[in-house]
């Protein structure tokens, strides 16, 4: 039997915490959004006022709809109010393990003994991650993709130890705020991770071995399978690091014959060309401007 949610807590105001607190909120959900940075939460709650503005405009909320959707909204950088109220706590902070564990650890001493905890992590161990709680039973993974309020799928992924009612909470939770799910065990790089890092590494290779250009690549990406945008495009989007760490990491599990980085990427690393965020990755789009 699902257990009934009504605050929800995101830790983390980034652009995915940002864009999961948007979604949740609109869900009707009570929503907690916490960050250590009040300039983090100023920006988030910005943002949030932005995105819901542009959906009056396009005749998809009404301007009611919005005000009470950024009332629902609270913005803090206490950790205490945050959770401590909170049914259901997603966690979207920086992908690293040991700073995600660090927060699990601190939210379960906050937190109620019933409160579910969901990572948004792309990869990590979710096993790894209950292990910092003592409530092992009670987390899950549910790995959202960018831009969350218009990307539709929600992977949600089981350790052994998670429970059938954590399962069942989170496949409603995300029913009710209009999301699909695909539900997977806890390995590294869940389903969608791992398909699309084979993809960018084949399509690396290709360029690499001067089979043709990323140009050129993107494009058959594009229009011979109806790709939304190319893999290069991907990469330089997702940021050259992230998704140069993310193969790396999934070397190290499956074989780097499997899963090695491009030479071209650690050259744009090299040279500070991280993709759009830095203006300059395999595009250049400054030039673009």
């Amino acid at each position: 039997m699902a257990t009934e949610i009504i605050n929800v807590t995101i830790l983390g105001a980034g652009l995915m915490g940002t864009g999961i607190a948007q979604v949740v909120a609109v869900g009707g959900y009570m929503v907690s959004v916490y960050d250590i940075a009040e300039i983090i939460l100023e920006k988030s709650k910005s943002t949030i006022e932005k995105q819901l503005n542009k959906e009056v405009a396009k005749s998809r909320m009404t301007e009611d709809n919005t005000k009470n959707t950024i009332e629902r909204i609270l913005f803090t950088m206490d950790l205490k109010t945050a959770v401590g109220n909170a049914d259901y706590i997603i966690e979207a902070v920086p992908e690293n393990l040991d700073l995600k564990k660090k927060v699990f650890s601190e939210v379960d001493k906050l937190a109620k003994k019933n409160a579910i905890f969901a990572s948004n992590t792309s990869e990590l161990s979710i096993a790894l991650l209950a292990e910092a709680t003592n409530r092992k039973d009670l987390v899950i993974g549910t790995h959202w993709f960018y831009p969350p309020h218009i990307m539709k799928l929600i992977e949600v992924v089981v350790t052994p130890l998670t429970s059938d009612d954590t399962l069942k909470t989170t496949l409603s939770f995300c029913k009710k705020i209009g999301k699909e799910t695909v539900v997977c065990k806890d390995v590294p790089g869940f389903i969608t991770s791992r398909a699309i890092s084979a993809l960018i590494t084949e399509c690396m290779r290709l360029y690499d071995e001067g089979v043709a250009s990323f140009e050129d690549i993107d494009k058959a990406m594009r229009l011979g399978f109806n790709h939304p945008i190319g893999p290069f495009q991907l990469t330089d989007m997702s940021g050259v690091d992230v998704v140069f760490h993310s193969i790396e990491s999934l070397g190290k599990t499956y074989g780097n014959e499997r899963f090695k980085p491009s030479d071209k990427m650690v050259e744009l690393i090299k040279a500070g060309n991280l993709g759009q965020k830095t203006g300059k990755g395999f595009y250049d789009y400054k030039k673009e401007k």
